[in-house]
């Protein structure tokens, strides 16, 4: 869950917008196009395929935006997370200008899109600023200068930011990068795919996708959609089993959102050069007592399932924060949000690997989650409409990146080594040892068993194997989920998928067995 400091559970985001949630489907249906996910990649995704006179059909489990785009910062750029210097190592010179002049086509995209629709989302064009890593040298920063110019950015080094410093010293300033308010954004384009006669279903859940001539997404409900072509935009991939899911790598990242004067910070995107690095921009605000603004500051990643102790990092998340904004005045806000890293850090954004060719996925957004969604409505729809796309081999999900070798054999050493807990006893030894509202994997015999007490001390209990590939899932206690270490796979704590590659929730047991 995303807590503010009065309790609810909300981002900065849902506090101030009450998505809509559309009817679940309720017969079968033929379309041009079937998307799976009503998120920024899924939205965008339908929207350009309804331009061009798709028809479309768009399945959401839950409400529009409820995944991962709910718990975004929302930076429009084309500063890539990884750094130039790394992308133009695995991807050479042209694949970083791909890069590069991708991601600005995005936030273009966006801000037409913003126009013509007329979606009132706070889009602004702002600088962003790249600072050095605390007490290192500029010699890294300087590699990202010459490395950026080469990948045909616009960058300027300046020997202190004009703007407030995160670190002293020099930085660089990226001129024309872009906010907005990512869930207002969503809606506006709901509202346009609506228009072009696009079918938006919610609360509906897939249950399985076939591939072929003309492909099939059957839902838990029975209704199945039949489809020319099956994009899964669901921010990791529910249509492939492994392929996809060895070379990417799900990590937490954690955000907090302090109130601030208005003004007392100039609008941009900020970020430094540590690891973990962090992250900063600025939203607007106002309630009864009238206008401030929201300082939201992100970092203190960790892979999912391989910690629990967000307290710790909020705190120093806080502590961060508030040593460079003096003018801090309280958190209200706190969250923490899953991101999928990619081995050589580009999204995977074309033919699913392990399927056929009319079946599409979105995925490794590495932190650029909303230029990647942009990024995916463009190329799916021209691989969609059997258009040359000079991006397509950069995304391509069947990519082999030799440079990458190294990363991914660390990803796979580090997969591998999960698979031990199934040898471990369990976090305690007896239901009655949990905390009301807690949970924690117990050994029953040769079962694991991911235990959930609730607030009246009443037990439930669900096989702690992740249905996807047989991984133990830990106990979030931030957010009150399993999440499985391996591949990102979430539940709520009841057991309910909430997050792919899984794609159906962890068994019941029977008899103290699965």
């Amino acid at each position: 869950m995303v807590h503010n400091s009065s309790g609810q559970t909300s981002s900065v985001w849902m506090a101030t917008v009450d998505m809509p949630q559309p009817a679940p489907l309720a017969q079968s249906l033929h379309a041009d196009v079937c998307i799976i996910g009503a998120g920024i990649a899924g939205l965008s995704t339908a929207y350009c395929l309804a331009c061009e006179g798709k028809s479309v059909i768009l399945l959401e489990d839950g409400r529009i935006g409820s995944g991962m785009t709910q718990r975004t910062t929302a930076h429009l750029s084309n500063v890539m997370d990884e750094g130039y210097v790394e992308i133009e190592r695995l991807h050479g010179h042209k694949g970083a200008r791909l890069a590069a002049s991708s991601h600005a086509a995005a936030i273009d995209r966006i801000e037409k899109i913003v126009a013509e629709e007329r979606i009132a989302c706070d889009f602004e064009r702002i600088d962003g600023y790249l600072f050095s890593k605390s007490g290192g040298s500029n010699e890294t920063l300087d590699d990202e200068f010459l490395a950026a110019q080469c990948a045909g950015m616009r960058v300027e080094r300046l020997e202190r930011s004009p703007v407030i410093p995160l670190e002293a010293g020099p930085c660089l300033r990226f001129p024309r990068q872009a906010q907005f308010h990512p869930l207002r954004y969503l809606i506006g384009l709901a509202g346009a795919v609506h228009r072009r006669g696009g079918q938006i279903f919610g609360g509906t859940h897939v249950k399985s996708v076939k591939d072929g001539p003309q492909a099939q997404v059957e839902t838990d409900g029975g209704a199945i959609v039949t489809a020319g072509a099956i994009v899964a935009a669901t921010n990791t991939s529910i249509v492939d089993t492994v392929a996809i899911h060895t070379k990417q790598a799900p990590y937490m990242t954690y955000v907090i959102g302090a109130r601030i004067p208005t003004g007392s910070v100039p609008k941009a995107l900020y970020w430094d050069m540590d690891d973990p690095y962090h992250y900063v921009r600025i939203q607007s605000g106002s309630d009864r007592d009238g206008q401030y603004d929201v300082l939201i500051a992100g970092g203190e990643d960790h892979k999912t399932g391989q910690a629990d102790d967000a307290e710790m990092r909020y705190a120093r998340l806080e502590q961060w924060a508030r040593d460079r904004f003096r003018m801090i005045e309280r958190i209200e806000y706190r969250w923490s949000g899953q991101v999928m890293e990619p081995v050589d850090g580009i999204g995977f954004i074309g033919h699913d690997p392990g399927g056929s060719e009319n079946v599409y996925i979105a995925t490794g957004d590495s932190g650029m989650g909303m230029t990647h969604g942009m990024i995916a409505g463009i190329l799916l729809t021209d691989l969609i409409m059997k258009r040359d796309c000079p991006w397509s081999s950069l995304y391509d999900p069947s990519r082999k990146t030799l440079r990458a070798a190294g990363q991914y054999a660390k990803d796979t050493l580090n997969m591998a080594a999960q698979y031990v807990d199934w040898v471990t006893g369990g976090s305690v030894k007896a239901a009655e040892e949990i905390p009301k509202d807690s949970g924690a994997v117990l050994r029953r015999g040769l079962a694991k068993v991911a235990v959930y007490r609730d607030q009246m001390g009443l037990v439930h209990e669900r096989s702690a194997v992740c249905p996807h590939l047989g991984c133990l899932v830990s106990w979030n206690a931030n957010e009150k989920t399993w999440d499985c270490p391996c591949h990102g796979s979430r539940f709520d704590k009841l057991g309910t998928v909430i997050n792919g590659p899984a794609n159906s929730d962890l068994a019941l047991m029977k008899n103290g067995q699965e």
